[in-house]
């Protein structure tokens, strides 16, 4: 894929387009991406041009491309921590993103083997990319170094890291893919250049879906509906629509709980929440809640056009939209990013999800 191939984002696609072409490329860049959203579509286009070779780019086989991202031992990996690197996932990552670049972070650790596992980038990988970026390229031009959420690195990766990004070889390009800037030690998002890779169109994820995967219009139509803007979560909807339907059993229990005042039932999906098969999944939902939190909120602002809310749930959402405050759905998000953040923490499920469903009680 090339950079003019490349749907919507056009602010990000021109600034990409000036660098490659007046070769003024800086040596670190920093995509901020909603789960799902295309950033490394971006990125495969982007080095297509500057490299000149679109097959071996897009197919992951550049021998001056190299790519981390966070692992850890599981099903299909298992070494010692202070071994465990990229490559040894390699296979799983080509085969995943020449796919599917469009694929969200659960779906990452699912061909991984790694569900319900703590995935990071550790200090090994860090000296490696060090050791890897001051060899000459082998074609003789550009190297780059695509990091797949940095956040996720350590104190002593990240500082390893700072040390080549500060430096860096002659004619070497760091390219970081993030969900959550925030979260980035600051020393590195300081030395990169931003670019926002913002959410699809509703129009823009069907021309996705059913140009580059085959889908035809009317699936793709309600995929884009439920998907906020993401590629990944529409081709999630239309594959398994089974983790939909059962995020959507559990937002309805739980609003109807708190809409009914009844603490004890709201406190049973509390735990079915907590019973969810991983923390990717129980991360999912808050995302799923909050995207749906969202919709209520347009709602009460009476702009229900732009929600995205497909015509079997307009009677739900407008519904709980009359039902609750106007400043629950803000309240609501804010418990639910927190509850992330606890997720990522390790915190016991069971009081964690207690805790959340004491907050959106108290807050409904």
């Amino acid at each position: 894929m090339t950079l003019d191939g490349i749907i919507g984002n056009h602010d990000a696609v021109k600034a990409l387009k000036g660098m490659a072409g007046s070769g003024r490329i800086p040596h670190a860049m920093m995509l901020y991406e909603n789960d799902g959203c295309g950033a490394m579509a971006l990125v495969q286009a982007f080095l297509s041009q500057v490299l000149g070779d679109e097959h071996k780019v897009s197919n992951l086989i550049h021998p001056d491309v190299h790519y981390v991202y966070p692992v850890a031992n599981g099903s299909k990996v298992n070494e010692k921590v202070e071994n465990l690197r990229a490559e040894l996932f390699l296979e799983y990552w080509r085969s995943l993103m020449t796919s599917d670049p469009y694929a969200l972070e659960s779906e990452v650790s699912t061909a991984f083997g790694i569900e319900g596992k703590q995935a990071g980038i550790n200090n090994a990988e860090a000296k490696e990319i060090l050791e890897t970026v001051w060899l000459t390229s082998v074609e003789g031009g550009w190297k780059a170094v695509v990091v797949y959420l940095p956040e996720k690195m350590n104190a002593a990766s990240a500082n390893r890291l700072l040390k080549a990004i500060e430096e860096p070889p002659e004619k070497t390009l760091f390219i970081m893919i993030t969900h959550a800037p925030e979260k980035v030690m600051q020393t590195i998002s300081s030395r990169c250049q931003a670019i926002r890779v913002l959410p699809y169109s509703k129009n823009e994820i069907v021309e996705i879906l059913t140009s580059r995967f085959g889908k035809n219009p009317d699936e793709a139509s309600q995929a884009a509906l439920v998907a906020g803007g993401s590629v990944g979560t529409a081709l999630r909807y239309l594959s398994g629509k089974e983790d939909y339907l059962r995020q959507m059993e559990i937002f309805k229990g739980l609003t109807d709980a708190l809409a009914s005042k009844d603490l004890s039932a709201a406190l049973a999906w509390g735990d079915a929440m907590a019973a969810l098969p991983s923390r990717e999944n129980q991360k999912a939902f808050c995302k799923f809640a909050g995207e749906s939190l969202r919709k209520v909120f347009l709602i009460q602002q009476n702009l229900p056009q732009i929600a995205g809310i497909s015509r079997e749930e307009n009677e739900f959402f407008v519904r709980l939209a009359s039902r609750c405050r106007k400043s629950f759905p803000r309240m609501a998000v804010s418990c639910l990013d927190r509850a992330q953040m606890l997720i990522d923490r390790n915190v016991n499920q069971k009081i964690l999800f207690t805790d959340l469903v004491g907050r959106l009680y108290l807050s409904f």
